[in-house]
C-alpha cells in the first residue's frame, strides 16, 4: 500500500519540478511580497526617503508668534508644509490631496496672552483632516502642539511657564459637516479590486486550459473571429464582475451603513470601467501565457503588486516618496481613488472622469495585446 502512495508523490513532484516557470514563481511571489512590506515598514524606507505628511497652513493672525509656528512646522522633517488660503486648503483635504489643513485664527496671539494673564478663553487652532489618514492626524496634532509651544517659548514664556494657552480642534473632511468617516467604504472597495482581479486571472487560466484541451482548435472550425470570441468572453466576465460590485456594496450598505455620498453615476461608471479592465486583463493573461501552472504564478504576482501599489491593502501615504510617484500610473490606484471620491468623500462625477478614462484606456490596451497575441492552439 505504501509503494503506490510514494510513487504518486514522486510523480507529482516530478511534474511540478519539470515546469521551471511554476517552480520559479512559487519562490518569487512570497519573496517579492515579503520584501515589499519589509521595505515599506522600516526595512529600507526610513532614512531620507520616507514620505512626508502633506499639510497646508493658513495664518490669519500674521503675528511674529504665528509666523514662528509656521516656521517650526516647515522645519519638521515629518511634514511637507505649504501655506494656502483657508478655502483652498480645506478643498485640497477633501479631494484627498492633502492630509490636514490647519488655520491659525485672527488675534490668536492676543487671545492667547489674555488667556494666560486674565484667565480668558483659550483660542483654538482648527484642523480639517482626511479621516482615512487618522494615524497621521494624531502625529500632526502632536507636532502642531509642539511647534506652538516652541514658538511660545521664544515669544511669551520668559519665566518658565509651560501651560498650554490654546486648544487644538480637529474636524473630519467628510461629505457633509458632522458626518463620521465610515472605513468600511474604503475596505470594501479595496477587497473588491483585489478579488475581481483574481477573477480576471481565473478567466485567463481557464482559457489557457481550454486551449490545451483543444477546445479553441475545435472552435476555429466555426465562423468565429478571434475578436468575437475574446470580446464575448470579456463581456461575460465584466458582467459577472459588475454583479459582484453590486452585491459587495449592497452588503456594505445594509450591514455596515456604507453610503454612496457622491455621484452615484460616477460610482457605477468606476465599477463598470474596472470590471471591463479586469476582463481584458484576464484575456491578456490567456493570450500571453503558455502553461496554466506557470501563468498562474506570474499573474498572481502581478495582481498582488497591482493591489499593493494601488492602496487596497496599505494606504499609499506610508510608501516612500519614490514609490508614491510610481503609483500614479497604477490602474488599481485610479480605481481606488475613484471609489473613495464618490463613496465617502462625497465628490461629483468630475472627480472620477480621469480615473474612468485611464481605466478604459488600459482596457483597450490589454484587449489589443490579447487579440494580437491570440493563438488557436499551443
Amino acid at each position: 500500500m505504501l509503494t503506490p502512495f510514494i510513487a504518486l508523490i514522486r510523480k507529482d513532484l516530478r511534474l511540478f519540478l519539470m515546469d521551471r516557470r511554476a517552480v520559479l514563481m512559487s519562490v518569487v511571489v512570497p519573496i517579492a511580497i515579503a520584501s515589499f512590506f519589509g521595505y515599506v515598514f522600516g526595512g529600507g524606507a526610513g532614512n531620507g526617503d520616507s514620505s512626508r505628511i502633506p499639510v497646508m497652513v493658513t495664518d490669519l493672525d500674521g503675528s511674529a508668534y504665528s509666523r514662528g509656528i509656521v516656521s517650526e512646522l516647515q522645519a519638521d522633517k515629518a511634514l511637507e508644509v505649504k501655506t494656502a488660503a483657508a478655502d483652498a486648503a480645506a478643498a485640497s483635504v477633501r479631494n484627498g490631496k492633502t492630509t490636514a489643513a490647519l488655520v491659525i485664527p485672527k488675534k490668536f496671539f492676543e487671545d492667547m496672552v489674555t488667556a494666560l494673564l486674565a484667565n480668558g478663553k483659550r483660542p483654538e487652532i482648527g484642523i480639517v483632516y482626511d479621516p482615512s489618514h487618522a494615524m497621521e492626524m494624531r502625529m500632526v496634532q502632536g507636532i502642531v502642539a509642539g511647534a506652538a509651544m516652541e514658538s511660545a517659548g521664544k515669544h511669551i514664556f520668559r519665566g518658565g511657564n509651560t501651560t498650554q494657552p490654546f486648544n487644538i480642534t480637529a474636524q473630519e473632511a467628510t461629505a457633509k459637516p458632522g458626518d463620521k468617516y465610515n472605513g468600511y467604504g474604503h475596505s470594501f472597495g479595496g477587497m473588491g479590486i483585489q478579488f475581481l482581479l483574481m477573477i480576471g486571472v481565473d478567466v485567463g487560466i481557464g482559457l489557457i486550459l481550454r486551449r490545451q484541451q483543444g477546445v479553441w482548435k475545435r472552435m476555429r472550425a466555426a465562423p468565429l473571429s478571434r475578436g468575437v470570441m475574446l470580446g464575448s468572453r470579456a463581456t461575460s466576465s465584466a458582467i459577472t464582475s459588475m454583479a459582484t460590485w453590486i452585491v459587495l456594496f449592497t452588503f456594505a450598505r445594509v450591514v455596515f451603513g456604507v453610503r454612496i455620498e457622491g455621484s452615484f453615476v460616477g460610482f457605477v461608471c468606476v465599477c463598470a470601467a474596472f470590471s471591463l479592465m479586469t476582463a481584458s486583463f484576464g484575456l491578456m493573461v490567456a493570450a500571453l501565457g503558455k502553461t496554466a501552472e506557470a501563468t498562474r504564478g506570474l499573474a498572481v504576482l502581478v495582481t498582488l503588486l497591482l493591489v499593493m501599489l494601488g492602496g487596497a491593502w496599505v494606504p499609499t501615504f506610508v510608501f516612500p516618496r519614490w514609490l508614491q510617484a510610481i503609483t500614479v500610473v497604477i490602474p488599481t490606484r485610479w480605481a481606488m481613488d475613484g471609489l473613495d471620491n464618490v463613496v465617502w468623500r462625497g465628490l461629483g462625477f468630475g472627480s472620477v472622469a480621469l480615473p474612468i478614462a485611464l481605466m478604459m484606456a488600459t482596457t483597450l490596451a490589454c484587449y489589443a495585446v490579447a487579440v494580437m497575441r491570440f493563438r488557436w492552439e499551443d
